[in-house]
């Protein structure tokens, strides 16, 4: 465990001098997303002397699947997201919306500390009071939506969901979305006025900007970790290749998170832990309709999430989007998906290939087989013309022009594959997170809800690498200090959530 096996970074051997070891720490980050910056904030006010090693890829943090043009969905609390109610036998399954829900306001929770405690970011710079819609047509999605919001408002996540097939007060709600509509489709929609929108980038570069400056920790950026491997003294030995300066450098620490999106993948499969034997992924591109006309822009403020069509896959689910991204209201609409090879934007052709091991070639062919419609989907996606893709927006904005909207690259995903007794593969939709049975390294894969979830992702990482110090009363009671309600039933507690949001919306200035 790290806590016991601190390093002394005074002492450079001549076997270290040798490998050009540039860095010795306590913990290695790789990657500078929100998940590295979550969990590097977390360690370093958890335990003050440690020392940290952030790697990067490219020339400043959060420039990959962080960065708010590159995420697909910003502020996921399952208010308006209906690919996590599905509904089987005329029930709807509320039980993942819940469990997102309760996390998005630990999310908050964790944000508004650092705000508030820490003064590192101004909460305008990154959280924007934006309300939440799910809208659909046609008699058999009015009743799954209905349906839907009497499950969610059993919970009192929920409570303030408002719930209308009056086409008036879609109108009000969503002016754009129902101008030139079909007045004999039937219509409905709910409401959560609570809701938000996050650039989770901006709050990633406040985060390592703060963790830049405190004593141990050192931020490398243009570090492109080639490999990594465990020593014999249970040290882990990462090399990386500068990109500026083509030399390879050596960093060693005794424990390791791989948070690189994509990139963790390839990562994950080179440390050889046996927890990664079988993990293979699946890379999607991703597109968006970004809207070029100010005067429309100012018309919508509002996140309208409908149902993905028939066939296509859950991360399809198209949605009319306001976000705030760098300061700046835009209005998106999307995603559209497309068949890569790459696991980053700015990755290679053959990422793909190179992720073919013989422990998850069966899994990953496996998969492939049983999800032959979902490539035959991709390459259809990465086949749509302007029209084709203003034909989508439409059946959202009726009136929508093309002249106003152009197409705006997104990043990439990749979705897990894992092992299946009966499957032999499966696709997975979700996040997943990988751990060494010692606790020495854990690496995240996977994508949505990712980002809105991050801080609930990184305390299960630190119960599960770093239990004993975790479980100890000095890390307990600074945990609750950071979030209010740990350890509590946030899930189910009316009180505890009216106080939590109230807390919140206060420090976010989300009132």
């Amino acid at each position: 465990m790290l806590i016991e096996h601190k390093l002394d970074n005074t002492q450079i051997t001549e076997d270290e001098k040798k490998h050009k070891v540039k860095t010795k720490s306590d913990v290695i980050l790789v990657g500078s997303g929100i998940m590295s910056a979550t969990l590097g904030i977390f360690l370093k006010e958890l335990e003050p002397e440690l020392t940290i090693t952030i790697l990067e890829r490219l020339p400043d943090a959060a420039q990959e699947s962080t960065n708010a043009w590159n995420n697909a969905g910003t502020g996921h609390s399952a208010f308006c997201e209906l690919n996590y109610t599905p509904m089987k036998d005329g029930v709807v399954d509320a039980k993942k919306a819940v469990g997102i829900a309760a996390s998005y306001e630990i999310s908050k929770e964790f944000w508004a500390y650092l705000v508030k405690e820490k003064n590192m970011i101004n909460p305008t710079d990154f959280i924007h009071k934006v309300p939440h819609f799910s809208f659909v047509w046609g008699q058999e999605n009015v009743v799954y939506l209905k349906k839907r919001f009497e499950a969610l408002t059993e919970n009192p996540l929920f409570f303030g969901m408002e719930y209308t097939e009056d086409r008036a007060i879609i109108n009000q709600w969503m002016p754009l979305v129902m101008k030139g509509r079909d007045f004999k489709v039937p219509v409905a929609a709910t409401k959560m006025a609570i809701g938000t929108d996050v650039d989770f980038g901006a709050l990633s570069r406040a985060m390592l900007k703060y963790l830049s400056k405190q004593d141990g920790v050192t931020v490398k950026f243009n570090e492109d970790v080639k490999d990594l491997e465990r020593e014999k003294d249970g040290l882990w030995n990462l090399t990386s290749t500068n990109e500026l300066t083509h030399e390879k450098e050596h960093h060693e620490a005794s424990f390791v998170f791989i948070g690189a999106g994509g990139g963790s993948l390839p990562l994950l499969e080179k440390s050889d832990i046996p927890e990664a034997q079988g993990f293979g992924g699946f890379p999607v591109s991703g597109q968006w309709l970004r809207c070029t006309n100010q005067e429309i822009i100012e018309q919508h403020a509002a996140k309208v999430y409908g149902k993905a069509s028939v066939g296509s896959p859950p991360m399809s689910v198209p949605h009319l989007d306001t976000r705030v991204i760098n300061g700046k209201k835009e209005l998106l609409f999307g995603p559209f998906a497309g068949f890569t090879t790459k696991f980053l934007k700015k990755g290679s052709y053959f990422d793909l290939v190179k992720s073919l091991e013989f422990t998850n070639i069966f899994p990953m062919l496996s998969a492939g087989m049983h999800n032959f419609p979902l490539t035959k989907y991709l390459i259809q996606q990465a086949m749509q013309s302007h029209s084709d893709r203003m034909k989508s927006l439409k059946e959202y904005f009726p009136t929508a022009r093309s002249k106003d909207w152009k197409l705006e690259i997104a990043g990439k995903r990749v979705q897990v594959i894992k092992k299946d007794e009966e499957e032999g593969g499966k696709l997975e939709f979700g996040t997943e997170v990988v751990f060494a049975k010692d606790g020495s390294l854990s690496a995240l894969l996977g994508a949505s809800p990712g980002a809105s979830t991050s801080v609930s992702i990184m305390l299960e990482v630190m119960l599960d690498c770093f239990k004993r110090k975790t479980n100890s009363p000095e890390w307990q009671e600074k945990l609750k200090q950071m979030i209010p309600s740990y350890h509590e039933d946030l899930a189910h507690d009316e009180k505890l959530i009216i106080k939590s949001r109230k807390y919140t919306s206060e420090v976010l200035n989300l009132k």
